[in-house]
């Protein structure tokens, strides 16, 4: 049996730098959320033909995985990875910016799911605005002191549907409205 097996049979996790929290804590779930998106854009990743996505689909894991080691450190272990910032953002916004320049973005909402790699994008969206939510969460219970961390997750969402809608225009397929 592996060594780690059961740890968490008593409803606590192990943070990075040691100690335990509770599964349901809010750094849990922040870190926890964070970890469903990365493996959503990887899915989009898994399923896209499509080069140029599959490289920011990468990205994007990469940064995501910076940021759930970010939120799964614990507080009293200090600083043992470096820190989403400013820098981390700005490549976001200008991912973004390069493919709004490309893509013609639908009026009002949309049916995700035109392709398969598509679907997989809206849904890592989807997630990433529900990690943003949880990481206002924790810091507005005073366990975030890097606002950055919701400010990539708030650009990672923006750039994820824009990806989606860049991998339907790719692949042929126009965005299909929402509405009746």
């Amino acid at each position: 049996m592996h060594e780690l097996a059961g740890t968490g049979d008593d409803g606590t996790t192990g943070l990075l730098g040691g100690g335990r929290a509770p599964k349901d804590d809010p750094r849990v779930e922040a870190y926890g959320t964070v970890d469903e998106a990365s493996s959503a854009v990887g899915l989009a990743k898994a399923l896209t033909v499509h080069p140029r996505v599959r490289s920011i689909c990468e990205e994007m894991q990469r940064g995501l995985y910076s940021v759930g080691a970010e939120l799964g450190t614990n507080p009293q272990a200090g600083k043992a990875f470096a820190q989403t910032g400013e820098a981390e953002v700005g490549r976001l916004e200008k991912l973004l910016a390069d493919l709004e320049d490309e893509v013609k973005m639908p009026e009002g909402f949309i049916l995700p799911g035109a392709t398969p790699a598509s679907g997989a994008l809206d849904l890592a969206r989807a997630i990433t605005r529900r990690a943003e939510r949880r990481c206002l969460t924790l810091e507005h219970a005073g366990g975030i002191d890097n606002p950055q961390i919701r400010r990539w997750l708030n650009r990672l969402s923006l750039l994820l549907f824009v990806l989606a809608r860049f991998e339907e225009d790719e692949s042929g397929f126009a965005a299909r409205p929402a509405k009746n």
